[in-house]
């Protein structure tokens, strides 16, 4: 039976089990779905775009059970099953019975289009609540979702650099038409120049197991909103377009926020994510793969141009759609270059080395103490102890000023390398501060200062378990405390987005995520900024 004539008898509703009232008719440009009262038979239609086969019946049925099977992953009860479509006696029956099978269907339960996410976007009805229930969602599927050595391949260096100049020469023919030759060249710079960059990460991502079975296609259409929060319609016509980092994944979804003009609600959704995955490196590969997500949306937006009968209202639509994705995917190329300083400052044993620790480990940044550099600057080794009087011998002001000029110098080599550095000290001069800020805009850098307090009860405990401790570099010490507040210049003319207040009595892991939640709201304001 032709496709076309198939369309045409399930558009009969005596032939479905529900003998619903009237069939509703949707077509994309690889499905048919027919809406039958509460349920939803979804069949695939007999095309081969390249990227998908769908032109045999055991191809279809075959595809038609991976789409239950992995839709069941993050919607069980949406998702009842493949239903035959038969032929008896010049008739179409759907489900078993007599007659040969001509068709499968995936027959799912009806969702309320009411309830999809973009819907309570539109209405303002997504609470932090709700957005923190889509943020566990994700990250407990990606945690359990399949991986194996056949799917880590998707994550290695060439078939991410094959997708992206893919995705370049694809879109070559629309410059000049759609983005303009500037925005082309800068976002295949800076990409290329990310790849390069951070090859480490991109092969400890890899061996971390973060290369998964994934959803695939993770945009606002597909979550349904309620008392379960349901995910579907996933791919599962190309493994290539599913298997993917777990980051790729989530920035599919935080980029159609970002898209929609909701950049506060898209990092919301981030800092919960990161919180509850405690996947920390991920957060150096989102603005990358929103710019790779944005960029895809922009491709397959412009590859509508090309229908030979598109209207001129169409055309002008698609145009504006897909120039808008090209300059989102120019946004986040544009900054995902740009090193990071982050400065920490407290007094002493306010747990400043072991946050600097706790981040330099969780996302491999530079890591200078200035406990240390004072001891180097001294030729003495970073163990051997000064207890030396409130500013005397290597805590000299004179000396500890020479410290932080060197630090900086360091900084400035590394942060001109293109690395992200953490300076780990008390930085309880103001004008120490304000330098390392300068240097940060100098060396056009990302900064933040991250002033970490304690109760004087901990400070004292940490001092004591510090002294019992052979491999620690720094001389801090319970009398010296009351002089440092003294000494201590009050945080003063710092923007809110450069600096963070930190109270480090709560654990590394709540702390690392609260930086993380100050760094995508201050991304989130800077991106709202640049597409209004």
């Amino acid at each position: 039976m032709e496709f076309s004539s198939l369309v045409a008898a399930l558009q009969n509703s005596q032939i479905y089990p529900e003998k619903p009232a009237k069939i509703e008719l949707v077509q994309t440009h690889i499905s048919a779905i027919f809406f039958a009262g509460e349920h939803v038979y979804k069949v695939k239609k007999p095309v081969n775009f390249g990227f998908l086969d769908f032109t045999t019946l055991e191809k279809r049925k075959y595809f038609c059970q991976q789409e239950v099977n992995l839709n069941r992953r993050l919607a069980q009860e949406v998702y009842l099953g493949v239903v035959e479509i038969r032929s008896h006696q010049g008739r179409v029956i759907i489900g078993e019975g007599p007659g040969e099978v001509i068709e499968y269907a995936v027959k799912m339960k009806r969702l309320p289009q009411d309830c999809m996410m973009d819907q309570w976007l539109a209405k303002g009805a997504i609470t932090p609540e709700v957005v923190e229930r889509i943020a566990a969602k994700i990250a407990r599927f990606h945690t359990r979702a399949a991986t194996s050595p056949e799917i880590s391949k998707f994550g290695n260096i060439q078939t991410i650099r094959g997708n992206l100049e893919e995705n370049f020469s694809q879109t070559e023919k629309y410059v000049g038409r759609v983005l303009t030759p500037d925005l082309y060249r800068e976002i295949i710079g800076a990409t290329r120049r990310f790849l390069e960059h951070h090859l480490p990460l991109f092969q400890k991502r890899i061996v971390d197991g973060k290369i998964r079975d994934c959803h695939g296609d993770l945009h606002l259409q597909h979550i349904c909103l309620g008392e379960e929060i349901l995910i579907f319609d996933c791919i599962e016509f190309n493994r290539r377009f599913r298997y993917s980092d777990v980051a790729a994944d989530i920035a599919f979804l935080l980029m159609d926020l970002d898209y929609h003009q909701q950049p506060p609600i898209s990092s919301d959704l981030a800092s919960h994510y990161l919180r509850i995955s405690r996947d920390w490196s991920l957060y150096l590969l989102l603005d990358f793969y929103k710019s790779y997500r944005a960029y895809v949306r922009a491709k397959v937006t412009s590859f509508r141009l090309e229908d030979p009968n598109i209207s001129a209202q169409e055309e002008a639509s698609s145009l504006g759609e897909a120039s808008r994705y090209y300059r989102l995917s120019h946004t986040y190329a544009a900054r995902m270059n740009r090193p990071m300083l982050v400065i920490t400052g407290g007094l002493i044993a306010t747990g400043k080395s072991t946050l600097a620790r706790s981040l330099a480990e969780a996302l491999g940044w530079e890591w200078l103490r200035v406990d240390v550099l004072r001891k180097e600057l001294a030729q003495i080794s970073p163990l051997e102890h000064r207890f030396e009087k409130f500013h005397r011998g290597i805590y000299a002001p004179d000396f500890s000023r020479k410290t932080y000029q060197t630090l900086l110098d360091r900084a400035r080599i590394l942060l001109g390398g293109g690395k992200s550095v953490i300076l780990d000290g008390s930085f309880k001069k103001q004008a120490d501060r304000t330098t390392a800020r300068d240097l940060a805009r100098e060396t056009q850098a990302d900064f933040l200062f991250i002033e970490c307090s304690s109760s004087e009860e901990e400070i004292h405990k940490r001092l004591a378990r510090r002294a019992r401790e052979k491999n620690e570099p720094s001389d801090g010490r319970g009398e010296l405390l009351a002089e440092q507040k003294k000494d201590y210049d009050p945080v003063e003319g710092f923007d809110c987005d450069l600096y963070l207040s930190l109270d480090t009595e709560h654990p590394p892991e709540d702390c690392l995520a609260r930086i993380f939640r100050h760094l995508l709201e201050k991304a989130g304001r800077e991106l709202a900024s640049a597409v209004q």
